[in-house]
């Protein structure tokens, strides 16, 4: 039976618009180099969250009302490091808490076990591998009350009718009571989102190439990574950020899991991402949507991001 990866290449790679989903871009290597995205200087989503977790946790808690015991739930961890902030004002407080963190990547997970039990030693953690679709379908969570967090602007990573479906699914998981914290990367100067995602020093490039490096890896794929080139835009008027590969010329490549061969046209694209950028107004539509009232917005103090606070009643 062939692996999900798989199949969804196939997919993928046999439509009229090729495309891969951007969930494929976290394997171990993947990882690696999102962190080295996140450190880079035009790169702000990331220092603006950790500003809004750093600087705001006591608001953040106190928000959430819960009493006695709880759980935090985060999908797609990665390294923690955002969360650990608000993890060590929890500890701090003395709250009974557990932290399930879930990430695709098994290595990310190993990495933020061994760093909480060195950082914070109290703190109970119960890490879960997989895709969070598919890792949420299978425990049944305490009816305690939870906190999902979905940080990151991870959100942003799916057309409209994804992000509903995701939130669907994560409101049916829910019990009355519990909350999501998601985080929403904000509209704003045009010039600053283009170079976000269209780095100076190449390293989102080699990200978006690293998909094709994972297919040769994996699927025994005959990709030749030299031949792709990467493309990035944003439209302003939608807020979305665009990335996809260009083939530079036109060739065949066999992939050996699929015993199938894929046709490029010279400058044909591979769409890779999509990185909606959100107003307050699109967040509160979204939430009412899917079922939840928007509860708190916790921005930073240049309002380029919102980690927005939503109830399911």
């Amino acid at each position: 039976m062939r692996n999900p990866f798989a199949e969804e290449v196939a997919k993928g790679l046999s439509a009229k618009q090729k495309y891969i989903s951007s969930k494929y871009f976290y394997d171990d290597e993947g990882s690696r180099l999102f962190q080295k995205i996140m450190e880079l200087p035009e790169y702000y989503p990331t220092r603006a969250e950790m500003e809004i977790l750093t600087q705001q946790p006591t608001e953040i808690a106190a928000a959430l009302r819960f009493r006695g015991s709880f759980n935090i739930i985060e999908l797609g961890a990665g390294d923690g490091l955002k969360t650990k902030e608000l993890l060590r004002f929890l500890v701090q407080q003395q709250a009974d808490f557990t932290y399930i963190p879930i990430d695709i990547s098994e290595e990310a997970m190993v990495h933020l076990r061994a760093g909480l039990a060195s950082a914070l030693p109290n703190l109970k953690v119960n890490p879960l591998v997989g895709d969070y679709f598919e890792v949420l379908e299978k425990p049944d969570i305490e009816h305690i009350p939870n906190l999902f967090l979905f940080l990151g602007g991870n959100i942003g990573n799916y057309e409209k009718g994804e992000t509903l479906d995701l939130l669907h699914m994560l409101w049916e998981r829910m019990n009355s009571g519990d909350r999501l914290l998601t985080g929403f990367d904000l509209r704003k100067n045009p010039d600053l989102i283009k170079k976000a995602y269209d780095d100076s020093q190449g390293v989102t490039r080699a990200f978006n190439l690293n998909l094709l490096h994972r297919m040769n890896r994996e699927l025994g794929a005959e990709f030749r990574p030299e031949t792709f080139d990467f493309y990035s835009y944003y439209n302003p008027y939608t807020g979305e950020v665009r990335s996809m590969l260009v083939s530079k010329t036109a060739q065949t490549v066999y992939i050996k899991e699929l015993d199938q061969a894929f046709d490029f046209q010279e400058n044909e694209l591979i769409r890779t991402e999509l990185s909606k950028k959100y107003t307050l107004d699109e967040i509160e539509l979204l939430a009412r949507e899917s079922g939840f009232v928007s509860e708190q917005h916790f921005l930073d103090s240049n309002r380029y991001f919102t980690d927005s606070l939503w109830l399911k009643p």
